[in-house]
């Protein structure tokens, strides 16, 4: 059966508050601001998005306390986010966590933890990358084991999203089962979390250390099937915001071609300028194309979403790169000023691109997976 791509009314409704409420809050300026900072976003503006907005909770089902809306909104909010370079644990949280809780998580620990995710009351982050720095399921190596009636575990994950300022940290290791997950307190013994220095400064990343540190078992069984579905929602959700920085990127570069003059002539009248912005735009409609398949796929519940999100991930991320640095080249030696935003739209392309797997580690998982 095929899926229709069309927005509706109510869509078009929610991405015109949405990016109202990131105009307001999301500015050049803020986002400046709330880089500069430790924590790397704006309590305040969490709040309101989850109190007032409901943003927190939006793929949380209505049981739990959430909006109960599907991937096809979750991909207009991202896309937004994107646009404004939004500094906030939303992805951590709204989208990562709350995958990783919906997918692995018993019912009991989904009613304890997503209440609390979509009331903006916790701040959530999964943990599954190590030292390997393998981004899949088959990565994991920490073990995870059973002291008295509970769990503790040691070792290490990299490169945790929020990691150092989220409230739970949801842990993906290894028992005799299989691949489980387990929740640890931020205040937990043997916790120690430390910020890495990261390229792009509007999303921070964290190491963690675990010694002998306590942990609640929140699964039941081998959850490697499940935690892969979990983050393949997560990658086609970062698709969208990719796509969305990278139609800013366009824009900026439209907007200042038809405005920049040279020889009493806009610079958009000349071949060169033309041709780039030609295939810039054809790239990003691509790149949409990517990301409302994998969105859309999930929304409508297809069999196997992970060869639609592994080319989402693979194609936005190359996509996103490539407009942000054709971005700065349009805008010339302006462009490579700190004093101008190119260079944040291309730092965030970046890092995006190599969050959750390079293209070419999606490109591989998608020849496995279609069996080539």
């Amino acid at each position: 059966m095929a899926i229709d791509f069309s927005f509706t009314d109510e869509h078009d409704e929610l991405r015109a508050t949405i990016r109202q409420f990131v105009a307001d809050k999301s500015n050049e300026q803020a986002v400046r601001e709330q880089m500069a900072t430790d924590t790397g976003w704006d309590r305040a503006v969490w709040a309101q998005m989850a109190e007032e907005m409901g943003l927190a909770g939006l793929i949380i089902p209505e049981e739990f306390g959430g909006a109960g809306v599907g991937y096809v909104e979750l991909l207009v909010v991202m896309e937004e986010m994107g646009r404004a370079l939004l500094c906030s644990p939303f992805l951590s949280t709204a989208v990562l966590a709350t995958n990783a809780v919906l997918g692995c998580g018993t019912e009991a620990a989904q009613k304890d933890l997503l209440v609390d995710i979509a009331a903006g009351r916790t701040i959530a982050t999964l943990a599954h990358v190590e030292k390997n720095g393998r981004w899949d399921v088959g990565g994991i190596e920490m073990r995870a084991t059973k002291q008295g009636d509970g769990w503790q575990i040691d070792g290490s994950k990299h490169c945790v999203i929020d990691g150092h300022t989220a409230d739970v940290i949801l842990v993906a290791a290894k028992t005799n089962a299989g691949v489980e997950l387990f929740r640890v307190e931020a205040g937990a013994a043997g916790l120690e979390r430390t910020s890495i220095p990261a390229l792009d400064l509007t999303r921070k990343l964290a190491t963690l250390a675990f010694t002998q540190t306590p942990a609640v078992k929140i699964s039941d069984g081998d959850q490697s099937a499940s935690l892969e579905i979990a983050l393949a929602r997560t990658i086609a959700a970062l698709a969208a915001e990719q796509t969305g920085g990278a139609q800013m990127c366009l824009d900026m570069s439209v907007d200042y071609a038809k405005s920049r003059l040279q020889f009493g002539r806009p610079i958009g009248s000349f071949q060169a300028i033309k041709h780039k912005c030609a295939d810039m735009l054809v790239g990003v409609e691509f790149a949409k194309s990517a990301a409302y398949q994998a969105c859309f796929e999930i929304a409508d519940a297809s069999e196997d979403i992970r060869p639609s999100c592994a080319i989402a991930k693979s194609f936005c991320s190359e996509t996103y790169f490539h407009v942000a640095a054709e971005n700065i080249q349009i805008h010339g030696g302006m462009g490579f000023t700190w004093e101008h935003p190119a260079h944040l739209y291309f730092k965030r392309a970046k890092a995006s691109e190599l969050l959750f797997g390079d293209p070419s580690f999606h490109r591989e998982a998608l020849a496995g997976l279609i069996g080539l």
